[in-house]
């Protein structure tokens, strides 16, 4: 007879407030784990329940300081495959390292593929993740990856307040998330405009010119994630001069790094609307940044790889209910 698993929810000190949300939406309790350091600064990992057999999900986005982040995650990876866990998902809202995904010149590293397989080595069995930088970034696992997509989340917050129709223009602050902003005009009926840049050096971007008609319209530039803001504030500054009536800003994962904030706080844009797969401390938390929760399309996504169902339904609408998992009474080891 086959043993169904039970599931179990841990996390590690990245985002511990999202980890709890989805507990709490699926109606089981955040496992039992301490997360800290020895005296010289490694990681300590101590889980504090047995996992065995258990269908584990362990919620760690590599944020800010992200190799202390993604330590975190490997090692608790390495103690649950250790504690004979029957798989294990890496729950991954904000999956840091993306960026060097390629080589653009000689000697580059292709970082986000070492943190593929350092995930994968590690012991995961599976990634559940949301707008990676490059989506060629799933190929990069020899693993399951589910990637969730942040845009009907935001698309969904901008319909209830009725950003709709021709006199919005939704705006790609660069060529390569112009896919991203095609969908997220096409949810919202408006059309399409697209910033040219280039840029000099790194984190550093200047603004050449603005392809479609924003004169006159409320403009939304939209993308995956902000880190310095350099690039969505120049963007918002040309929009101005290019005539646009009012700006607003969104992005799935709020970096702000850096002068990221100041630059906000003194710019254009109206207001950043972002998601929580990035933890904001408290000096970020600024009138212009409002924060919509993940927390519900993780937790459907979740509930529906625990009982092997498909997520497909997860990267066109945002999820209106989640029904609580009923936990499997626990089956004595024999």
């Amino acid at each position: 007879m086959k043993r169904g698993m039970r599931i179990k929810l841990f996390s590690a000190n990245a985002n511990p407030a999202l980890a709890r949300e989805i507990a709490d939406i699926l109606g089981i309790p955040l496992g039992q784990a301490s997360v800290g350091h020895f005296s010289d600064g490694e990681t300590s990992v101590n889980i504090g329940e047995t996992v065995r057999g258990c269908d584990v999900f362990v919620v760690q986005s590599t944020s800010s300081p992200a190799s202390e982040h993604l330590m975190e995650l490997l090692i608790m990876i390495d103690a649950f495959r250790r504690a004979s866990a029957g798989r294990i998902t890496a729950v991954i809202p904000y999956f840091g390292y993306a960026r060097q995904d390629r080589k653009t010149k000689a000697r580059d590293p292709i970082t986000s593929k070492l943190v593929a397989d350092l995930i994968t080595a590690s012991g995961a069995d599976r990634v559940l993740t949301m707008d990676l930088h490059a989506a060629q970034i799933q190929g990069f696992f020899n693993i399951p990856v589910d990637h969730l997509l942040g845009v009907p989340i935001l698309a969904a917050h901008y319909q209830a307040r009725h950003f709709t129709g021709e006199g919005l223009v939704i705006v790609s602050p660069d060529l390569g998330s112009v896919t991203r902003a095609r969908n997220f005009a096409a949810k919202l009926g408006a059309p399409l405009a697209i910033i040219d840049k280039r840029r000099p050096t790194a984190n550093q971007s200047e603004v050449m010119n603005i392809i479609g008609d924003v004169e006159g319209r409320r403009v939304v530039l939209v993308d995956d994630m902000i880190d310095t803001a350099g690039t969505i504030c120049q963007g918002a500054e040309a929009l101005l001069k290019g005539g646009a009536r009012e700006i607003y800003a969104c992005c799935t994962h709020p970096v702000l790094s850096g002068p990221a904030i100041e630059r906000i706080r003194d710019s254009a844009i109206r207001e950043l609307v972002v998601t929580n797969t990035i933890q904001l401390p408290e000096e970020k938390k600024i009138d212009k940044i409002h924060s919509l929760s993940v927390g519900p399309v993780f937790a459907e996504a979740i509930e529906r790889i625990y009982e092997d169902l498909p997520v497909s339904s997860l990267f066109t609408e945002a999820p209106t209910h989640v029904k609580p998992i009923v936990i499997q009474e626990k089956i004595p080891n024999l």
